[in-house]
């Protein structure tokens, strides 16, 4: 079964600096039929003007990362790590135990726009901890994973049983993703419009994917999107 959760259906903020978008729940907006899917906790699609972001808060047992689409996003946080994301990175940080950290648009010219990205963690009071690769390359034309429980093939470690996959595909392309027995997915569109098994997304749009074991992507027009595959 495929439920799709329309982009304009999603909570919307607007506080000036910041406009945003959110397919669960968060802040001041709330909706018990929109809570999180299976782990997945958070999606929020955010645009900072440009000089302006978020200032230092506080974190806690939360696994948490960005995917920045278009300029670049400058992280800083109590572990001493500093970086700015930008389109093609992934970044993780294990909040655990509790972090402080501050995100802003590293530009005082252009705006940035990026996924918020939150899963709730295996487990408690983890030691917080940081990632960041660029998966630009390996997301062309295909599935990247680019975070996993067990951090293989090049992918960030996240603390929950689940594969989280990039991908960037030209008009006409396609894809395909097996999904074991027993797990559950949500796909995200950022970009462009994508069919997946048949059904359309389009950017902002979000689909959440049960009793489905195998996942076919197309794009006519070329998409950008993420797929989390999650016990």
């Amino acid at each position: 079964m495929i439920t799709i959760r329309k982009a304009e259906d999603r909570g919307p903020a607007d506080f000036g600096w910041l406009k945003s978008r959110h397919s669960f729940s968060f802040g001041q907006y709330y909706d018990p039929k929109h809570m999180g899917f299976r782990s997945l906790r958070v999606i929020n699609e955010d645009r900072v003007a440009p000089g302006a972001g978020f200032g230092a808060h506080p974190h806690k047992d939360m696994e948490i990362l960005s995917y920045v689409l278009d300029g670049g996003l400058e992280h800083k946080d109590s572990l001493g790590t500093g970086s700015v994301i930008k389109p093609g990175d992934v970044q993780r940080m294990t909040a655990g135990t509790g972090v402080t950290h501050s995100e802003f648009n590293a530009s005082r010219t252009d705006p940035v726009h990026f996924l918020q990205i939150w899963l709730l963690p295996e487990a408690k009071n983890l030691a917080p901890g940081y990632e960041q690769t660029s998966f630009a390359s390996e997301r062309d034309g295909r599935l990247a994973l680019v975070a996993s429980r067990d951090g293989r093939d090049g992918s960030l470690t996240i603390h929950q049983d689940a594969n989280i996959f990039a991908s960037v595909l030209k008009a006409g392309g396609e894809a395909e993703l097996s999904i074991a027995e027993g797990r559950g997915a949500w796909v995200q569109v950022a970009r462009g419009s994508l069919a997946v098994n048949g059904e359309r997304l389009d950017a902002g749009d979000g689909a959440a994917i049960e009793d489905v074991r195998r996942l076919a992507f197309a794009t006519d027009e070329g998409a950008e999107f993420l797929v989390f595959d999650l016990a």
